[in-house]
């Protein structure tokens, strides 16, 4: 009896299956201990300290003030509200950097392989230089050594006494609606639709017959026809508040921060440098042997990368451009450096310093970019999926 106990736990311990889950019990036990001894320490602590927990002290008033909001925003409001003016903020500034960051990589990584030496030499002197200048010192030169040396609001360059650029920042006019705007949006979104319709139409009937319709120029017609027409059929819809000089500082139109155009420039020059290289070498990865058959069947430059070469460097460009999107997203977080009011300094750092409630704050903006960064990777997943070529 004991040597068939004996055999039957000498099969249970070479058995790789059981060996298996006991590890991971063993793990897992661990990682519970870990994780309780953690909080337990946390409670006591905050306990000694007489700090409370939870999060009551959204619904206390703030007290200080923001520089930028892009919703209602002054000492009276609550600590709630200045984490969605830290978010908000925080989203325009990556949203601008994905933008500009995206159209300037694009142009730069095309130079890279273009004929013309002049520009492939410029566009790699400019790639190998400002990829390897940390992206916090790019951000200090923005903002100390160009817009912190420009002339104050008396002296202020202008153009056309329209746009005012100063130490300040950059003051331009404030579209204002007027009567007929819900109108004149509705014949933009029209547009828009129609523009979508077409470029459907004309690639369905290039597949059936063969026979290409400039989609670009006829929605380019389409799209200013409608923005210029539509202002004036529905008796100018938009007005313009204009910035002016009072005392010292312009009152009306509205004003770009300085440390938003600093960490904006930076942002986007530093990641478009990884995107040019990204679409250089996406377009590259594309057979020669394809490029070849494009002119042997008489197809133009043109034709050949939108029909031929992009559409198979999509397949390799998408998935690192996502990451560089969720660097930018992340390195925003860099704002606090120069002072631009974003979810670290307004809410990870101010608030907290009033507040003292370390442990929620923090799980909240670690969260806030948790969720934006799983909502980029969804999208520029399903994007790529969408542009993916279908193997017949």
């Amino acid at each position: 009896m004991k040597s068939n106990n004996r055999n039957s736990l000498t099969r249970l311990i070479y058995n790789p299956t059981a060996r298996s889950l006991f590890y991971q019990a063993v793990i897992l036990g661990l990682l519970l201990w870990f994780v309780m001894t953690i909080v337990g320490n946390v409670m006591t602590n905050l306990e000694v300290r007489g700090i409370s927990s939870g999060f009551g002290f959204l619904k206390q008033p703030a007290g200080f003030g923001i520089s930028q909001t892009l919703i209602e925003y002054n000492e009276t409001f609550s600590f709630g509200r200045t984490f969605f003016v830290g978010l908000l903020n925080t989203l325009l500034v990556s949203a601008l950097g994905v933008v500009a960051a995206t159209i300037l990589g694009v142009f730069i990584g095309v130079s890279r392989i273009s004929p013309n030496w002049l520009l492939r030499k410029i566009s790699m002197v400019y790639i190998e230089i400002l990829r390897n200048i940390p992206l916090l010192l790019q951000i200090f030169f923005w903002y100390y050594v160009v817009l912190q040396t420009l002339p104050s609001t008396r002296n202020s360059l202008t153009l056309g006494e329209v746009v005012f650029l100063n130490i300040r920042g950059i003051f331009v006019p404030r579209p204002m609606a007027e009567t007929g705007f819900a109108f004149y949006v509705g014949l933009i979104v029209a547009a828009i639709v129609g523009v979508i319709f077409l470029s459907r139409w004309a690639k369905k009937r290039m597949i059936d017959t063969g026979q290409q319709f400039p989609v670009f120029w006829a929605s380019t017609v389409i799209l200013l026809a409608t923005l210029i027409l539509g202002f004036f059929i529905t008796g100018r819809p938009i007005g313009l508040d204009y910035p002016e000089l009072r005392g010292f500082n312009f009152r009306g139109g509205m004003s770009l921060l300085p440390e938003l155009v600093a960490l904006w420039f930076a942002l986007t020059i530093y990641t478009s440098t990884y995107i040019g290289e990204i679409v250089r070498s996406g377009i590259e990865s594309v057979s020669h042997g394809q490029t070849e058959a494009c002119r042997a069947l008489g197809l133009n430059e043109k034709h050949r990368m939108n029909l031929v070469v992009l559409p198979q460097a999509m397949r390799v460009m998408i998935p690192p451009m996502t990451s560089q999107y969720l660097n930018l997203t992340k390195n925003s977080s860099l704002a606090t450096a120069i002072g631009y009011p974003d979810l670290v300094s307004v809410f990870a750092g101010t608030t907290l310093n009033q507040t003292g409630q370390a442990i929620e704050i923090i799980t909240m903006t670690m969260l806030v970019y948790l969720t934006i960064s799983l909502l980029v990777s969804a999208f520029m997943n399903w994007f790529n999926k969408r542009v993916a070529l279908v193997e017949r």
